[in-house]
């Protein structure tokens, strides 16, 4: 079976959580949502992660975006493993996790990579209301997600799909054009010719224009915001 892609409709199933049963893409439509897979549940590093996504996932609300998470590991396990976090680190896990112990989710997103033909790769769907995914991420074991830079991906689909434009590199604080975003390339010769006369340009390939101030100070104040230590909290 291949595996989904960006651009493509996320596959439609039924999975077992720790919420009960839900329907994929179904259970979140109108709202993004995040579906990110671990190697294991009683693992050092998934647990550091599910502490960050729960500490954020007030922050992932605000953006209309819910979490759900992912391992080959039955229910029980899941239900024991948050109720270890939640004991002994304080945390309580708000979003569903999916059993999936005979491995056919993963299996059907592509998660059994050769390093393990038994435990899920760590990897990230980012998938917009519609169903459509816009991102998948994938990272080795030894190296655990940064949950700011999921934010600020949701944050700037939001803004990319709001006003048709493409954001620079580490948008909104970018080193050539700042907060401003970039207008998608021209495709005739005269469009070309125009963009100097409409936009802020390096070159006609590369022009940019601000987004309302607002937004741009939202997205900045949000992002600076989340980016702070959430330890002690």
């Amino acid at each position: 079976m291949a595996m989904p892609l960006i651009g493509d409709k996320f596959p439609e199933m039924e999975v077992v959580t720790t919420h009960g049963k839900i329907k994929l893409p179904d259970a979140f439509a109108g709202k993004w949502f995040i579906l990110f897979s671990h190697p294991a549940d009683f693992t050092p590093v998934c647990t550091t992660e599910f502490v960050a996504f729960a500490k954020r996932y007030e922050d992932f609300k605000k953006l209309n975006t819910e979490l759900i998470g992912l391992s080959v590991d039955s229910t029980w396990s899941h239900i024991k493993w948050t109720e270890w976090i939640k004991e002994n680190l304080g945390v309580e896990i708000p979003f569903p996790i999916i059993a999936d112990p005979r491995g056919f989710v993963a299996e059907k997103l592509g998660l059994l990579h050769t390093a393990s033909a038994t435990h899920t790769v760590r990897a990230v769907f980012i998938v917009d209301p519609n169903g459509v995914i816009r991102a998948i991420l994938y990272y080795p074991a030894e190296l655990g997600r940064n949950m700011d830079e999921l934010l600020r991906m949701v944050k700037g689909f939001q803004v990319s799909d709001k006003y048709g434009v493409a954001l620079p590199a580490n948008w909104p604080n970018n080193e050539i054009i700042g907060e401003n975003v970039i207008v998608p390339p021209a495709s005739t010769v005269e469009e070309a010719a125009e963009r100097p006369k409409k936009y802020k340009c390096f070159d006609w390939w590369l022009c940019y224009k601000s987004v309302p101030e607002e937004e741009a100070e939202e997205a900045r104040k949000f992002l600076e915001r989340v980016a702070k230590p959430k330890s002690g909290q």
